[in-house]
């Protein structure tokens, strides 16, 4: 499902009039596509009263993308270095030049995140929208003259925590997948 949402209306007049305003809206350069589900949505068949559970069954190894295995495979090798190393604080960055990897020491959790490789088109409203659906969100900062960085506030570090675990590596373009730290205090 990636790259789809599913938004729920409690009135059919409220969705289609979010259809026909959104319809074709740029949203990170692409036109969106806005269409009716083709079923209801477990709350609205809870809401008129057809819901039916359905069974969840257990995630095999066969269902797990390629991807994640090797993604987890690099993690396992950079936990294994940085144990080896007796540095369980740092991260191991691909070098922007050179043939070793440089160690970016990792930052104490801060209620305040910082933000990098985020592409040129970046702004305040598309990082708050992002942002905004984890609880404690208070505000986002861009730097002036920097369109690559921002930094996020949250109430407190366990909310910002929650934040840059559920985005780290989201791909904000195919090719900018946002890295977040926490910021210095």
């Amino acid at each position: 499902m990636r790259g789809q949402a599913f938004v729920i209306f409690k009135e059919i007049n409220s969705a289609t009039k979010a259809l026909q305003s959104m319809q074709g809206f740029p949203f990170y350069d692409k036109p969106m596509r806005i269409s009716y589900s083709k079923t209801d949505s477990d709350v609205i068949a809870k809401m008129k009263g057809t819901f039916v559970p359905r069974e969840k069954g257990p995630k095999t190894e066969e269902h797990i993308p390629k991807k994640k295995k090797k993604k987890a495979a690099a993690a396992a090798a950079a936990a294994a270095q940085a144990a080896a190393t007796n540095d369980s604080t740092a991260h191991i960055v691909p070098p922007s030049s050179g043939t070793t990897p440089a160690v970016i020491p990792e930052q104490p959790p801060n209620q305040i995140l910082f933000l990098t490789n985020l592409p040129e088109e970046t702004n305040e409203m598309m990082l708050s929208m992002l942002f905004n659906q984890f609880p404690g969100f208070k505000e986002v900062r861009l730097v002036p003259g920097r369109h690559d960085i921002a930094f996020v506030e949250f109430e407190n570090e366990t909310q910002s925590s929650a934040a840059k675990s559920a985005l780290q590596g989201f791909k904000i373009t195919p090719t900018h997948a946002m890295k977040i730290t926490f910021a210095k205090k």
